[in-house]
Order: C-alpha cells, then sequence, then structure tokens
C-alpha cells in the first residue's frame, strides 16, 4: 500500500485480506483500523480497489467497503480490459472434491446464517473464528485442496476461455489448459507471510509476479 499499489491503475483483492472478520462493527479494533487507512490512503491517490471475499473473511460488509473507498466484487468477476479479458475468482468454489468444505461454505454463505453469527455478541464470534482458523489450520496441513479439473474446465468455457485468475490453494503456478480445443492461462496467486508478500501485475501486454518484500516491520 505504501509503494507498489500507488503506481497502479486498479488493485484487485481477491479474498483473504483478513484472516478472519467478523463483522463490520469490529471495524474500529486497531489492527483492522491500520489496514482500512492504507486501503483509503491508495483509494484517495486515485487507485481503483476492489475486494472480493475469501473463505476467511466473507462477513466484509458496505460499511469497511464505504470506509475503505473500496468496491466490493461479486465471485466470479469478469474483467475486460482495452489488451485482454480475465475472470477472477477467490477460487474455492471450484475446490468440489473437498465435499465437507463445500458444505460448510454453502451454509455460511447464506443470509440467514450470516444475520444469526451477526447478531452475536463480538467476543463469541471471535471465539467462534478462532475455532475455524484452528479448524482450517489442521486441515491445511493434510493437504491443500485444488480445483477439481472438470468443473474448472467448465468454468473457463462458461467464461468465454478468458485468462483465469484466482488465489485460495496455496499453490502458486501458472496452468495451460486445453479446452475445447483452445489455450486458456489459469494463475494462482501466492500467499503473504509477514516478511513477504506477492502481487500479479498486467503491464498491458503480459501478466508476471512481483514480489513484495518487508524489510522494516513496525
Amino acid at each position: 500500500m505504501a509503494g507498489r499499489a500507488r503506481r497502479a491503475q486498479a488493485l484487485y483483492i481477491l479474498g483473504d485480506l483478513f484472516e478472519a472478520w467478523i463483522g463490520d462493527d469490529d471495524i474500529d479494533d486497531p489492527y483492522h483500523r491500520r489496514i482500512l487507512a492504507a486501503l483509503r490512503a491508495v483509494a484517495d491517490a486515485g487507485v481503483r480497489i476492489s475486494l472480493m471475499h475469501g473463505n476467511r473473511d466473507f462477513l466484509l460488509g458496505q460499511k469497511f467497503a464505504d470506509a475503505a473507498g473500496i468496491r466490493l466484487l461479486t465471485d466470479p468477476y469478469d474483467l475486460t480490459l482495452p489488451e485482454w479479458s480475465f475472470v477472477l475468482s477467490h477460487g474455492d468454489a471450484l475446490c468440489l472434491d473437498d465435499s465437507a468444505y463445500q458444505a460448510f461454505r454453502a451454509r455460511v454463505r447464506t443470509p440467514e446464517w450470516q444475520a444469526r453469527m451477526l447478531a452475536r455478541p463480538r467476543w463469541l464470534r471471535r471465539m467462534i473464528a478462532r475455532y475455524f482458523r484452528w479448524r482450517s489450520r489442521n486441515m491445511v496441513r493434510s493437504v491443500y485442496a485444488d480445483l477439481q479439473a472438470a468443473a474448472t474446465d467448465d468454468f473457463l468455457r462458461d467464461h468465454g476461455y478468458v485468462t483465469f485468475i484466482h488465489g485460495h490453494t496455496h499453490q502458486p503456478a501458472r496452468h495451460d489448459h486445453i479446452v475445447d480445443g483452445i489455450h486458456v492461462e489459469r494463475w494462482v496467486l501466492a500467499d503473504w507471510h509477514e516478511d513477504r508478500g506477492e502481487c500479479l501485475v498486467w503491464d498491458g501486454t503480459a501478466l508476471h509476479r512481483e514480489a513484495v518484500v518487508v524489510e522494516n516491520r513496525p
């Protein structure tokens, strides 16, 4: 936010900006305010910022978006630029071989479940979020769910064989798909850590990865 993002025309965040988000009433948390202020500063500098929900922060709402000066995206999102077209997604909806996760995802994305969750006191929501993170970490230690091949081909077909960008799987790579005889690229975003990250950059001609290294953390 203090460096590379300021030189962009637009910034797309494809989910899991936060390890957990228990509701926009938690926006006054000091750490959350720091992230919000960084987003707002970049947005006020003229960068168009768009945010998609992930599997950890699906409760992010319009109050947060308005305060940060960003817009919330649907998943998937078709992005058409003058030079090329893309489809963006967090990626978890295509991990269909993980049936337990898909059942959980379907349940927590309903307005009824979210209304019940947001009606609980914040201390209880924090405890529930910690439990979800604990369960997720234990599942990730054993296996990283990947996108189901047949569902991915159908997805690429449905979106017109455009370049697909997603995260979620913890397996950064560039994949080449041949769907109905058409070559389609799929780019998987990298994890972020305390001291380093990575952004995927479109320069008007091609995609390339740029490392983001944090040398002096406050």
